[in-house]
């Protein structure tokens, strides 16, 4: 008869061969942000701004459900988390580049395409440091705007102007030449902030499973009315308004004499130290 030793190695084999798949349905959500990101790139190749904005909103949305699915059917893996990275840099880093270089950065020659550069390597940078902070970042701020609110912000915009019939005419300029340059600061400023320190409010520790009073309900279904009566208008401003509150809570926070950077004061563990030199 076999060993309990004998056994164990067994069980430890099984368990790596098992390791070695990969989880079906939380890459099925990340795939489908990476579609909605790819998406995006080929409606604006085709001169359809509002659908390319819809793409880049859908990723979003499936983006915030790829990991919750992960860890609601615990089939998390780091396959997932690198697959979840690559999709966010095209779906949220290089389409929003590309998309506002079309739309309104190309008629300004070499400083447009600086711009969209500008806020593709930010977003590449951010992710980067994102992943690799992971574990001594406090969970309910980001260190910076993160890559799917900067997307939001700069397809926002994108969305608005379109909607209000802003539109590229003969040579690619746009018919309002002033939204070239407020495309111009918004894609360097969404660019910017996602690498600065700033902390941005998480969401993480709202816990969809725990009850809430009946009022929360009451005031989700007149977010989702308010929306729909303006979508393009509703969804800018509110992502300017998160685009702006991190600096509001670093300045409150400077001024309250707390501490500002997310990063755990703690330097007991090894990974830690020398992070508050």
């Amino acid at each position: 008869m076999p060993s309990n030793y004998e056994n164990s190695q067994d069980a430890d084999a099984l368990a790596r061969r098992r390791r070695k798949g990969i989880y079906i349905l939380p890459n099925l959500f990340t795939l489908a942000a990476l579609f909605s990101g790819f998406y995006a790139i080929v409606m604006a190749i085709n001169g359809r701004f509002d659908q390319s904005a819809l793409g880049v909103f859908s990723a979003m949305i499936f983006d915030s459900l790829d990991g919750r699915v992960a860890r609601m059917t615990n089939t998390q893996s780091a396959f997932g988390e690198q697959m979840d990275s690559l999709a966010d840099m095209v779906s949220f880093g290089a389409a929003p580049a590309l998309i506002v270089y079309v739309w309104a950065l190309k008629g300004l020659g070499r400083w447009g395409w600086i711009a969209a550069f500008v806020y593709c390597a930010c977003a590449a940078l951010r992710l980067a440091r994102f992943n690799v902070n992971t574990a001594v970042v406090d969970k309910r701020y980001f260190q910076g705007l993160p890559s799917p609110a900067a997307a939001a912000l700069v397809m926002g915009f994108i969305w608005l102007m379109t909607d209000n019939g802003v539109q590229r005419g003969i040579g690619g300029h746009l018919n309002w030449p002033q939204a070239t340059w407020i495309a111009f600061a918004i894609t360097l400023y969404a660019g910017l902030t996602m690498v600065t320190n700033v902390p941005f409010y998480s969401f993480k520790d709202v816990q969809a499973r725990q009850s809430v009073p009946f009022v929360v309900l009451v005031l989700i279904a007149l977010g989702i009315a308010i929306i729909n009566i303006d979508p393009p208008s509703v969804l800018f401003l509110a992502f300017a308004c998160y685009s702006l509150s991190g600096y509001a809570i670093y300045a409150w926070r400077k001024s309250k004499g707390q501490q500002v950077s997310v990063i755990s004061i703690s330097t007991d563990e090894p990974d830690e130290r020398g992070l508050h030199d």
